[in-house]
């Protein structure tokens, strides 16, 4: 089973006078890089959240947003009644020397600190259940990167079986290749019109050929592919292994391709390295 590093999960929820909603969503990265965004009375709780977020989602460019919208009445702005009273009886003096009349409210309410901003905290009662929160969004985005990981698993699966019904293609066609090569290489001798020794230029051909043989990179070339597929049904997602196991399988093809000397040989190979161009591009987007 293979995860998709893309997912989104969404929770909320209606707690005492204000509704809390969750968003998660990841994107493909090498390693965890998370970003949060959430009020600043829940900031004190924003490490264990990350602790709780990584320990989860593993690996990945994480976005957690945290909103939190007011039902009822929410009161975090008081007056200052002792500093108004303050403000006032001073005005009034002065109001009074200078004999004018003005709004002495409308002043005082423009003057400083008449207005207290209460720091806004975080109940635990409610903190547990915004917790519980998070852990629905965590669930509800591990579901998305599952049904993603199945599709990627079934695409990659198809397209190694490509690589593998075209390998059978390049040794059908290996033998034929090698006739070729042969009958090629006695034409031109022959048409140099000089004598050699028959037993010598039967050892040169026989090195030549060597040297293009690909028995040994199709031999690697079926386990590699064999093995990708048994990564692909492990339990948990393997998707910096797979990416490893590409490699190999791009080795393997790129040098049947140096050897192959044979034009049917090489249309095989470009087929074979078209799939899986396609394999590497999503498998960067596995967990």
């Amino acid at each position: 089973m293979i995860l998709s590093m893309t997912g989104y999960g969404k929770a909320e929820a209606n707690l005492e006078n204000k509704k809390v909603t969750i968003e998660i969503k990841s994107l493909n990265s090498k390693q965890i890089d998370m970003n949060f965004r959430m009020p600043s009375s829940l900031r004190e709780k924003e490490l264990i959240s990350r602790q709780k977020v990584g320990s989860h989602l593993k690996r990945g460019k994480i976005d957690v947003s945290i909103f939190v919208e007011f039902t009822g009445i929410q009161k975090t702005v008081s007056l200052n009644k002792e500093l108004i009273k303050s403000y006032y009886q001073e005005l009034k003096e002065i109001s009074s020397e200078m004999e004018t009349k003005e709004n002495l409210m409308g002043i005082i309410m423009r003057m400083p600190e008449v207005l207290k901003q209460e720091k806004e905290s975080i109940d635990e009662k409610e903190w547990l259940n915004i917790d519980k929160l998070l852990d629905q969004a965590i669930t509800n985005l591990n579901q998305f990167r599952e049904d993603e990981g199945q599709v990627l698993q079934k695409d990659f699966a198809a397209r190694i079986h490509t690589i593998k019904t075209l390998l059978i293609e390049v040794e059908g066609v290996e033998k034929q290749r090698i006739d070729k090569i042969k009958s090629r290489l006695k034409e031109k001798i022959d048409a140099l019109q000089v004598e050699v020794d028959p037993n010598r230029l039967e050892q040169e051909i026989i090195f030549y050929i060597e040297k293009l043989d690909i028995n040994e990179e199709v031999v690697r070339l079926a386990n590699h592919l064999d093995y990708f597929i048994e990564n692909l049904k492990t339990d948990s997602s393997q998707g910096k292994k797979l990416g490893f196991i590409c490699q190999e399988i791009g080795r393997e093809v790129n040098t049947m391709g140096s050897k192959s000397n044979d034009a049917k040989m090489q249309q095989i190979v470009v087929q074979m390295k078209d799939e899986l161009e396609k394999i590497k591009e999503q498998i960067l987007n596995v967990l």
